[in-house]
């Protein structure tokens, strides 16, 4: 009489083989937010004197990775903000700190319109692809920072920025699975500069 049988090993391998493919798309999803996590930085940042006071031009670099392209490609808006901190440096004693003033920012993606939207400040643009809008996002011009005479002409201060993603807007429950770990946190490294406060211009005179 013969007995048929499968091999004891066969069922293990093809559990081995699906744990491998499963760690490869788990290692994939980890490089894939890893490179985005590095093309997040401020390139640029500077101060600069107007009639109004002093102003921050800035220059960010945004890469959104899969979980938060497939969150805005449904709807879901991302607000951030972008953080200044200004202190003066004091050898005797600790940093003056001199103001830390935010700046809040969303992107959104209309669905009818089929178009992204960046607000920024009291300026709203609509724009056709994901890399103009994180293009607008990461412009910074003209934000007014400081009030005049805020600064003293020559001396020296120290500016840092960041901009993050502002997951207490997020809306809860999302229904693609709770907002935790490392795939909703999204913030450029700080940086930091020195800088020498400049000569504000006059302010044009009042005509009667």
């Amino acid at each position: 009489m013969m007995v048929s049988s499968t091999p004891c090993c066969a069922r293990p391998e093809t559990a081995l083989r699906r744990l491998g493919w499963l760690l490869l798309w788990l290692w994939l999803g980890l490089a894939v937010s890893a490179i985005a996590a590095d093309r997040n930085a401020v390139r640029q940042a500077a101060i600069r004197a107007t009639t109004q006071g002093y102003s921050l031009d800035a220059d960010i670099d945004l890469a959104l990775n899969p979980t938060l392209e497939d969150a805005l490609s449904r709807g879901i808006p991302l607000h951030f903000r972008v953080e200044l901190e200004l202190s003066r440096p004091r050898s005797w004693w600790f940093a003056e700190d001199i103001a830390e003033p935010e700046r809040k920012m969303r992107i959104y993606y209309h669905l009818l319109l089929r178009r992204y939207v960046v607000e920024s400040g009291y300026r709203t643009q609509t724009v056709a692809t994901l890399a103009e809008a994180l293009a607008l996002l990461g412009r910074v011009e003209d934000w007014q920072v400081l009030e005049r005479g805020a600064l003293k002409a020559g001396q020296v201060y120290t500016g840092r920025l960041r901009l993050r993603l502002d997951t207490a807007q997020l809306p809860r429950p999302l229904s693609f699975g709770p907002v935790t770990g490392d795939k909703w946190d999204l913030a450029t490294p700080w940086h930091e500069w020195w800088f020498e406060a400049p000569v504000a211009p006059r302010a044009a005179p009042v005509v009667p």
